[in-house]
Order: structure tokens, then sequence, then C-alpha cells
């Protein structure tokens, strides 16, 4: 399947840039017949600086009308932790209604990970974040704020809607062809009672619509025990916002770390926007040192999010290509810059 997609492209701050650069060199590689109309949008720290603009409603409104976003990364130290996340990142999340986040926790060949011991098949997990509710709905205040009798409040959110639908999407997940049809639900039901219970339900109600699926519980705690110890009990997890943002960063760490971890937040019947998840790494900026595979990997995603799958298949097969031929050469101690990382992949999903 080939189309003409227009893609907005964010290339946010620190090395966000330089990934955004390798991973829109591989898409030239891989498209095919595909047409891909890339939409440049000026978001992030600088802009933030220059103008005092986020995400302004008519960028919004732009990124509403595009077939997919792919994000280098948000974050400066020069701005306030917490003004480009929740007023561009989580605005653009819960504007475009972007309710799933999507994470696959796989071990690439080569990879070196914190437990060696862990093979391929070991780590091949995918983690379906619930992506607009919950702790990060922002609801809450303060009450006598700065005084000695401060009270915080904040406080999760969770809809029989919002829960059915993030609960179905990753049963439906589960019964595509490339998972093991086992759905674990992540969360803490023996202390969160209340919303505990209403994603319990919400799964042993939708397990009678998939009788093909196996269907277990794991509390958080845990389901981050498992992950290190045993991580081939799971297929498909489904979890809240708070928890999924917790155990996913864990899973980046038994993948290899952040440099690898791709995610996307998806909206099934709208716009998606797909992202590495290690952050700008400011620091790094400019030094060449940043791993691109992860920026890489959420451009996979993308490209299967649109249906063009031998695309994907193909980015799929460079990466891999790539992390066995880094194994190869590390024995010599030869170092990757971004740029050469991002040509092995070329390499690989070209040949």
């Amino acid at each position: 399947m080939t189309g003409s997609y227009r893609v907005g492209v964010i290339r946010g701050d620190g090395t966000g840039p330089e990934v955004v650069g390798e991973g829109l060199k591989v898409l030239e590689a891989v498209r095919g017949d595909a047409s891909f109309d890339l939409v440049e949008f000026d978001l992030g720290a600088d802009r933030y600086l220059r103008t005092g603009d986020t995400l302004p409603d008519d960028e919004l409104e732009r990124l509403r009308g595009l077939d997919a976003i792919f994000l280098g990364a948000v974050g400066d130290p020069r701005v306030k932790p917490g003004v480009l996340e929740r007023d561009l990142l989580l605005k653009a999340r819960f504007g475009l209604d972007q309710y799933v986040n999507l994470r696959p926790v796989v071990r690439y060949p080569g990879v070196q990970t914190l437990v060696p011991s862990h093979t391929e098949d070991d780590v091949n997990m995918v983690v379906v974040r619930e992506n607009s509710e919950g702790l990060y709905s922002g609801a809450g205040g303060f009450h006598r704020r700065g005084t000695a009798h401060e009270v915080a409040v904040q406080e999760s959110i969770n809809t029989r809607h919002g829960v059915e639908r993030i609960v179905r999407y990753a049963f439906d997940l589960a019964m595509q062809p490339h998972r093991r049809k086992k759905l674990t639900l992540v969360h803490k039901t023996n202390v969160l009672t209340f919303a505990g219970d209403l994603y319990q339900r919400v799964v042993d109600e939708l397990a009678a619509e998939f009788p093909e699926v196996e269907t277990d519980y794991v509390h958080v705690d845990a389901a981050c025990i498992y992950f290190l110890d045993r991580p081939g009990r799971f297929d498909v997890i489904v979890t809240d916002n708070m928890f999924g943002d917790i155990i996913t960063d864990l899973g980046a760490m038994i993948q290899g770390g952040m440099g690898i971890a791709a995610g996307g937040n998806i909206n099934p019947q709208g716009v998606s926007m797909f992202e590495p998840i290690g952050g700008t790494a400011p620091s790094e900026t400019g030094k060449g040192t940043i791993n691109p595979l992860a920026a890489i990997g959420a451009l996979e995603m993308l490209l299967r999010q649109l249906g063009e799958a031998e695309a994907a298949d193909r980015i799929e097969r460079g990466i891999r290509a790539a992390t066995q031929q880094m194994k190869s050469m590390r024995a010599g101690e030869m170092g990757y810059t971004t740029t050469q990382v991002g040509d092995l992949v070329v390499e690989g999903a070209t040949s």
C-alpha cells in the first residue's frame, strides 16, 4: 500500500533536530512510491524564549489537519520544567485526543542491556498506556499555598469511556498476528480501590468479546520485578497514565536504554504523534554522540500507523542489521556517530 501523506515535523530542542534528521534520511530511503509532504513546525524552547508561545491554538489546528506527526523532543534547561511538557506536549496529546500511548519493548540483536541473561524472545512486549486521563488530567489545586498548613491535591480522573476505549485497543492489539494473545492489566487494585476496580471490571467485561485472549493481572510494583526477572510473562500490557509512564522507562532499560525506546501517541481515528523517548540530551547537542535508533524506531511506528507496512518492515530490518553490525564492531572499540548509525540503518533497510 502506498499513498500520499502530510507529515508534521517538530524537530524540537537539544539533540531533537539531529535524530529527526537521521529519521528523515531513513524515510527517504524506504518510502518507495509513497509521497510525504513534510510540514515543518517551529515549536519548542527557542520559540517559547523568543515569543512566549508554546502551542498556539492556530498551530494546534494545523496539526489536526495532518496525517501524522514526527517529533524529535522538547525540553531545555533555559525553560522552567513543566512549561513545554504541559503546555506543548500534553496540550497536543489532549487536544488531538491521542488517548493511546504505545510503547514497544523489544530487544534488538547486539544491544547490550543491564540484564544480559535476557534474550530477544524474553523481551518482546508492548505497553498500552492510557494517555488522556488519570493523574495527568491536571485536576487538583492548592489550599493555603506557601504556608505551614499548605495542602496540595492532585486527582486521578478515570472515566468509563476512557478506560473502555484503552482496554479495547489493548485487546485488539493482542489479537494481531504478531502478538501472543495475552493481555495483562497492571494497576494497584488493592490500594486504588476505585480506579483499579473500574479498570479490572472493564477488562473482565471485554474479555468475553475476546475469548482467544488470555487475561492476567499484576500489581505495578510486582510488574517492575517481573520486567527484570521474567519479562517473557508479558505480551500486551494495559495500564493507566501514571503507572504506564513509570514502567515504560523501566522497559526501555531492559531493551537497551532510552536511545532505543520509541513511542507513539495515537488517536486511531485521528492524528497520531511519534517520538523517541530519551528526551533532548542538551549536553550532547552537536557532538554527534546521540543514538538515533529511537527516533528511527518512532518513524517505523508512524509508517505502520499510516498503513505503510512494507516501508516499516524495511526500517525494522535496517535497525536489526545496524545493531548486529555495531555488535560485531564493538570488539575493536570502534564508536559510531549519530550519522553513522543512521547510515547503517539505511544500508540494512535497502540491501
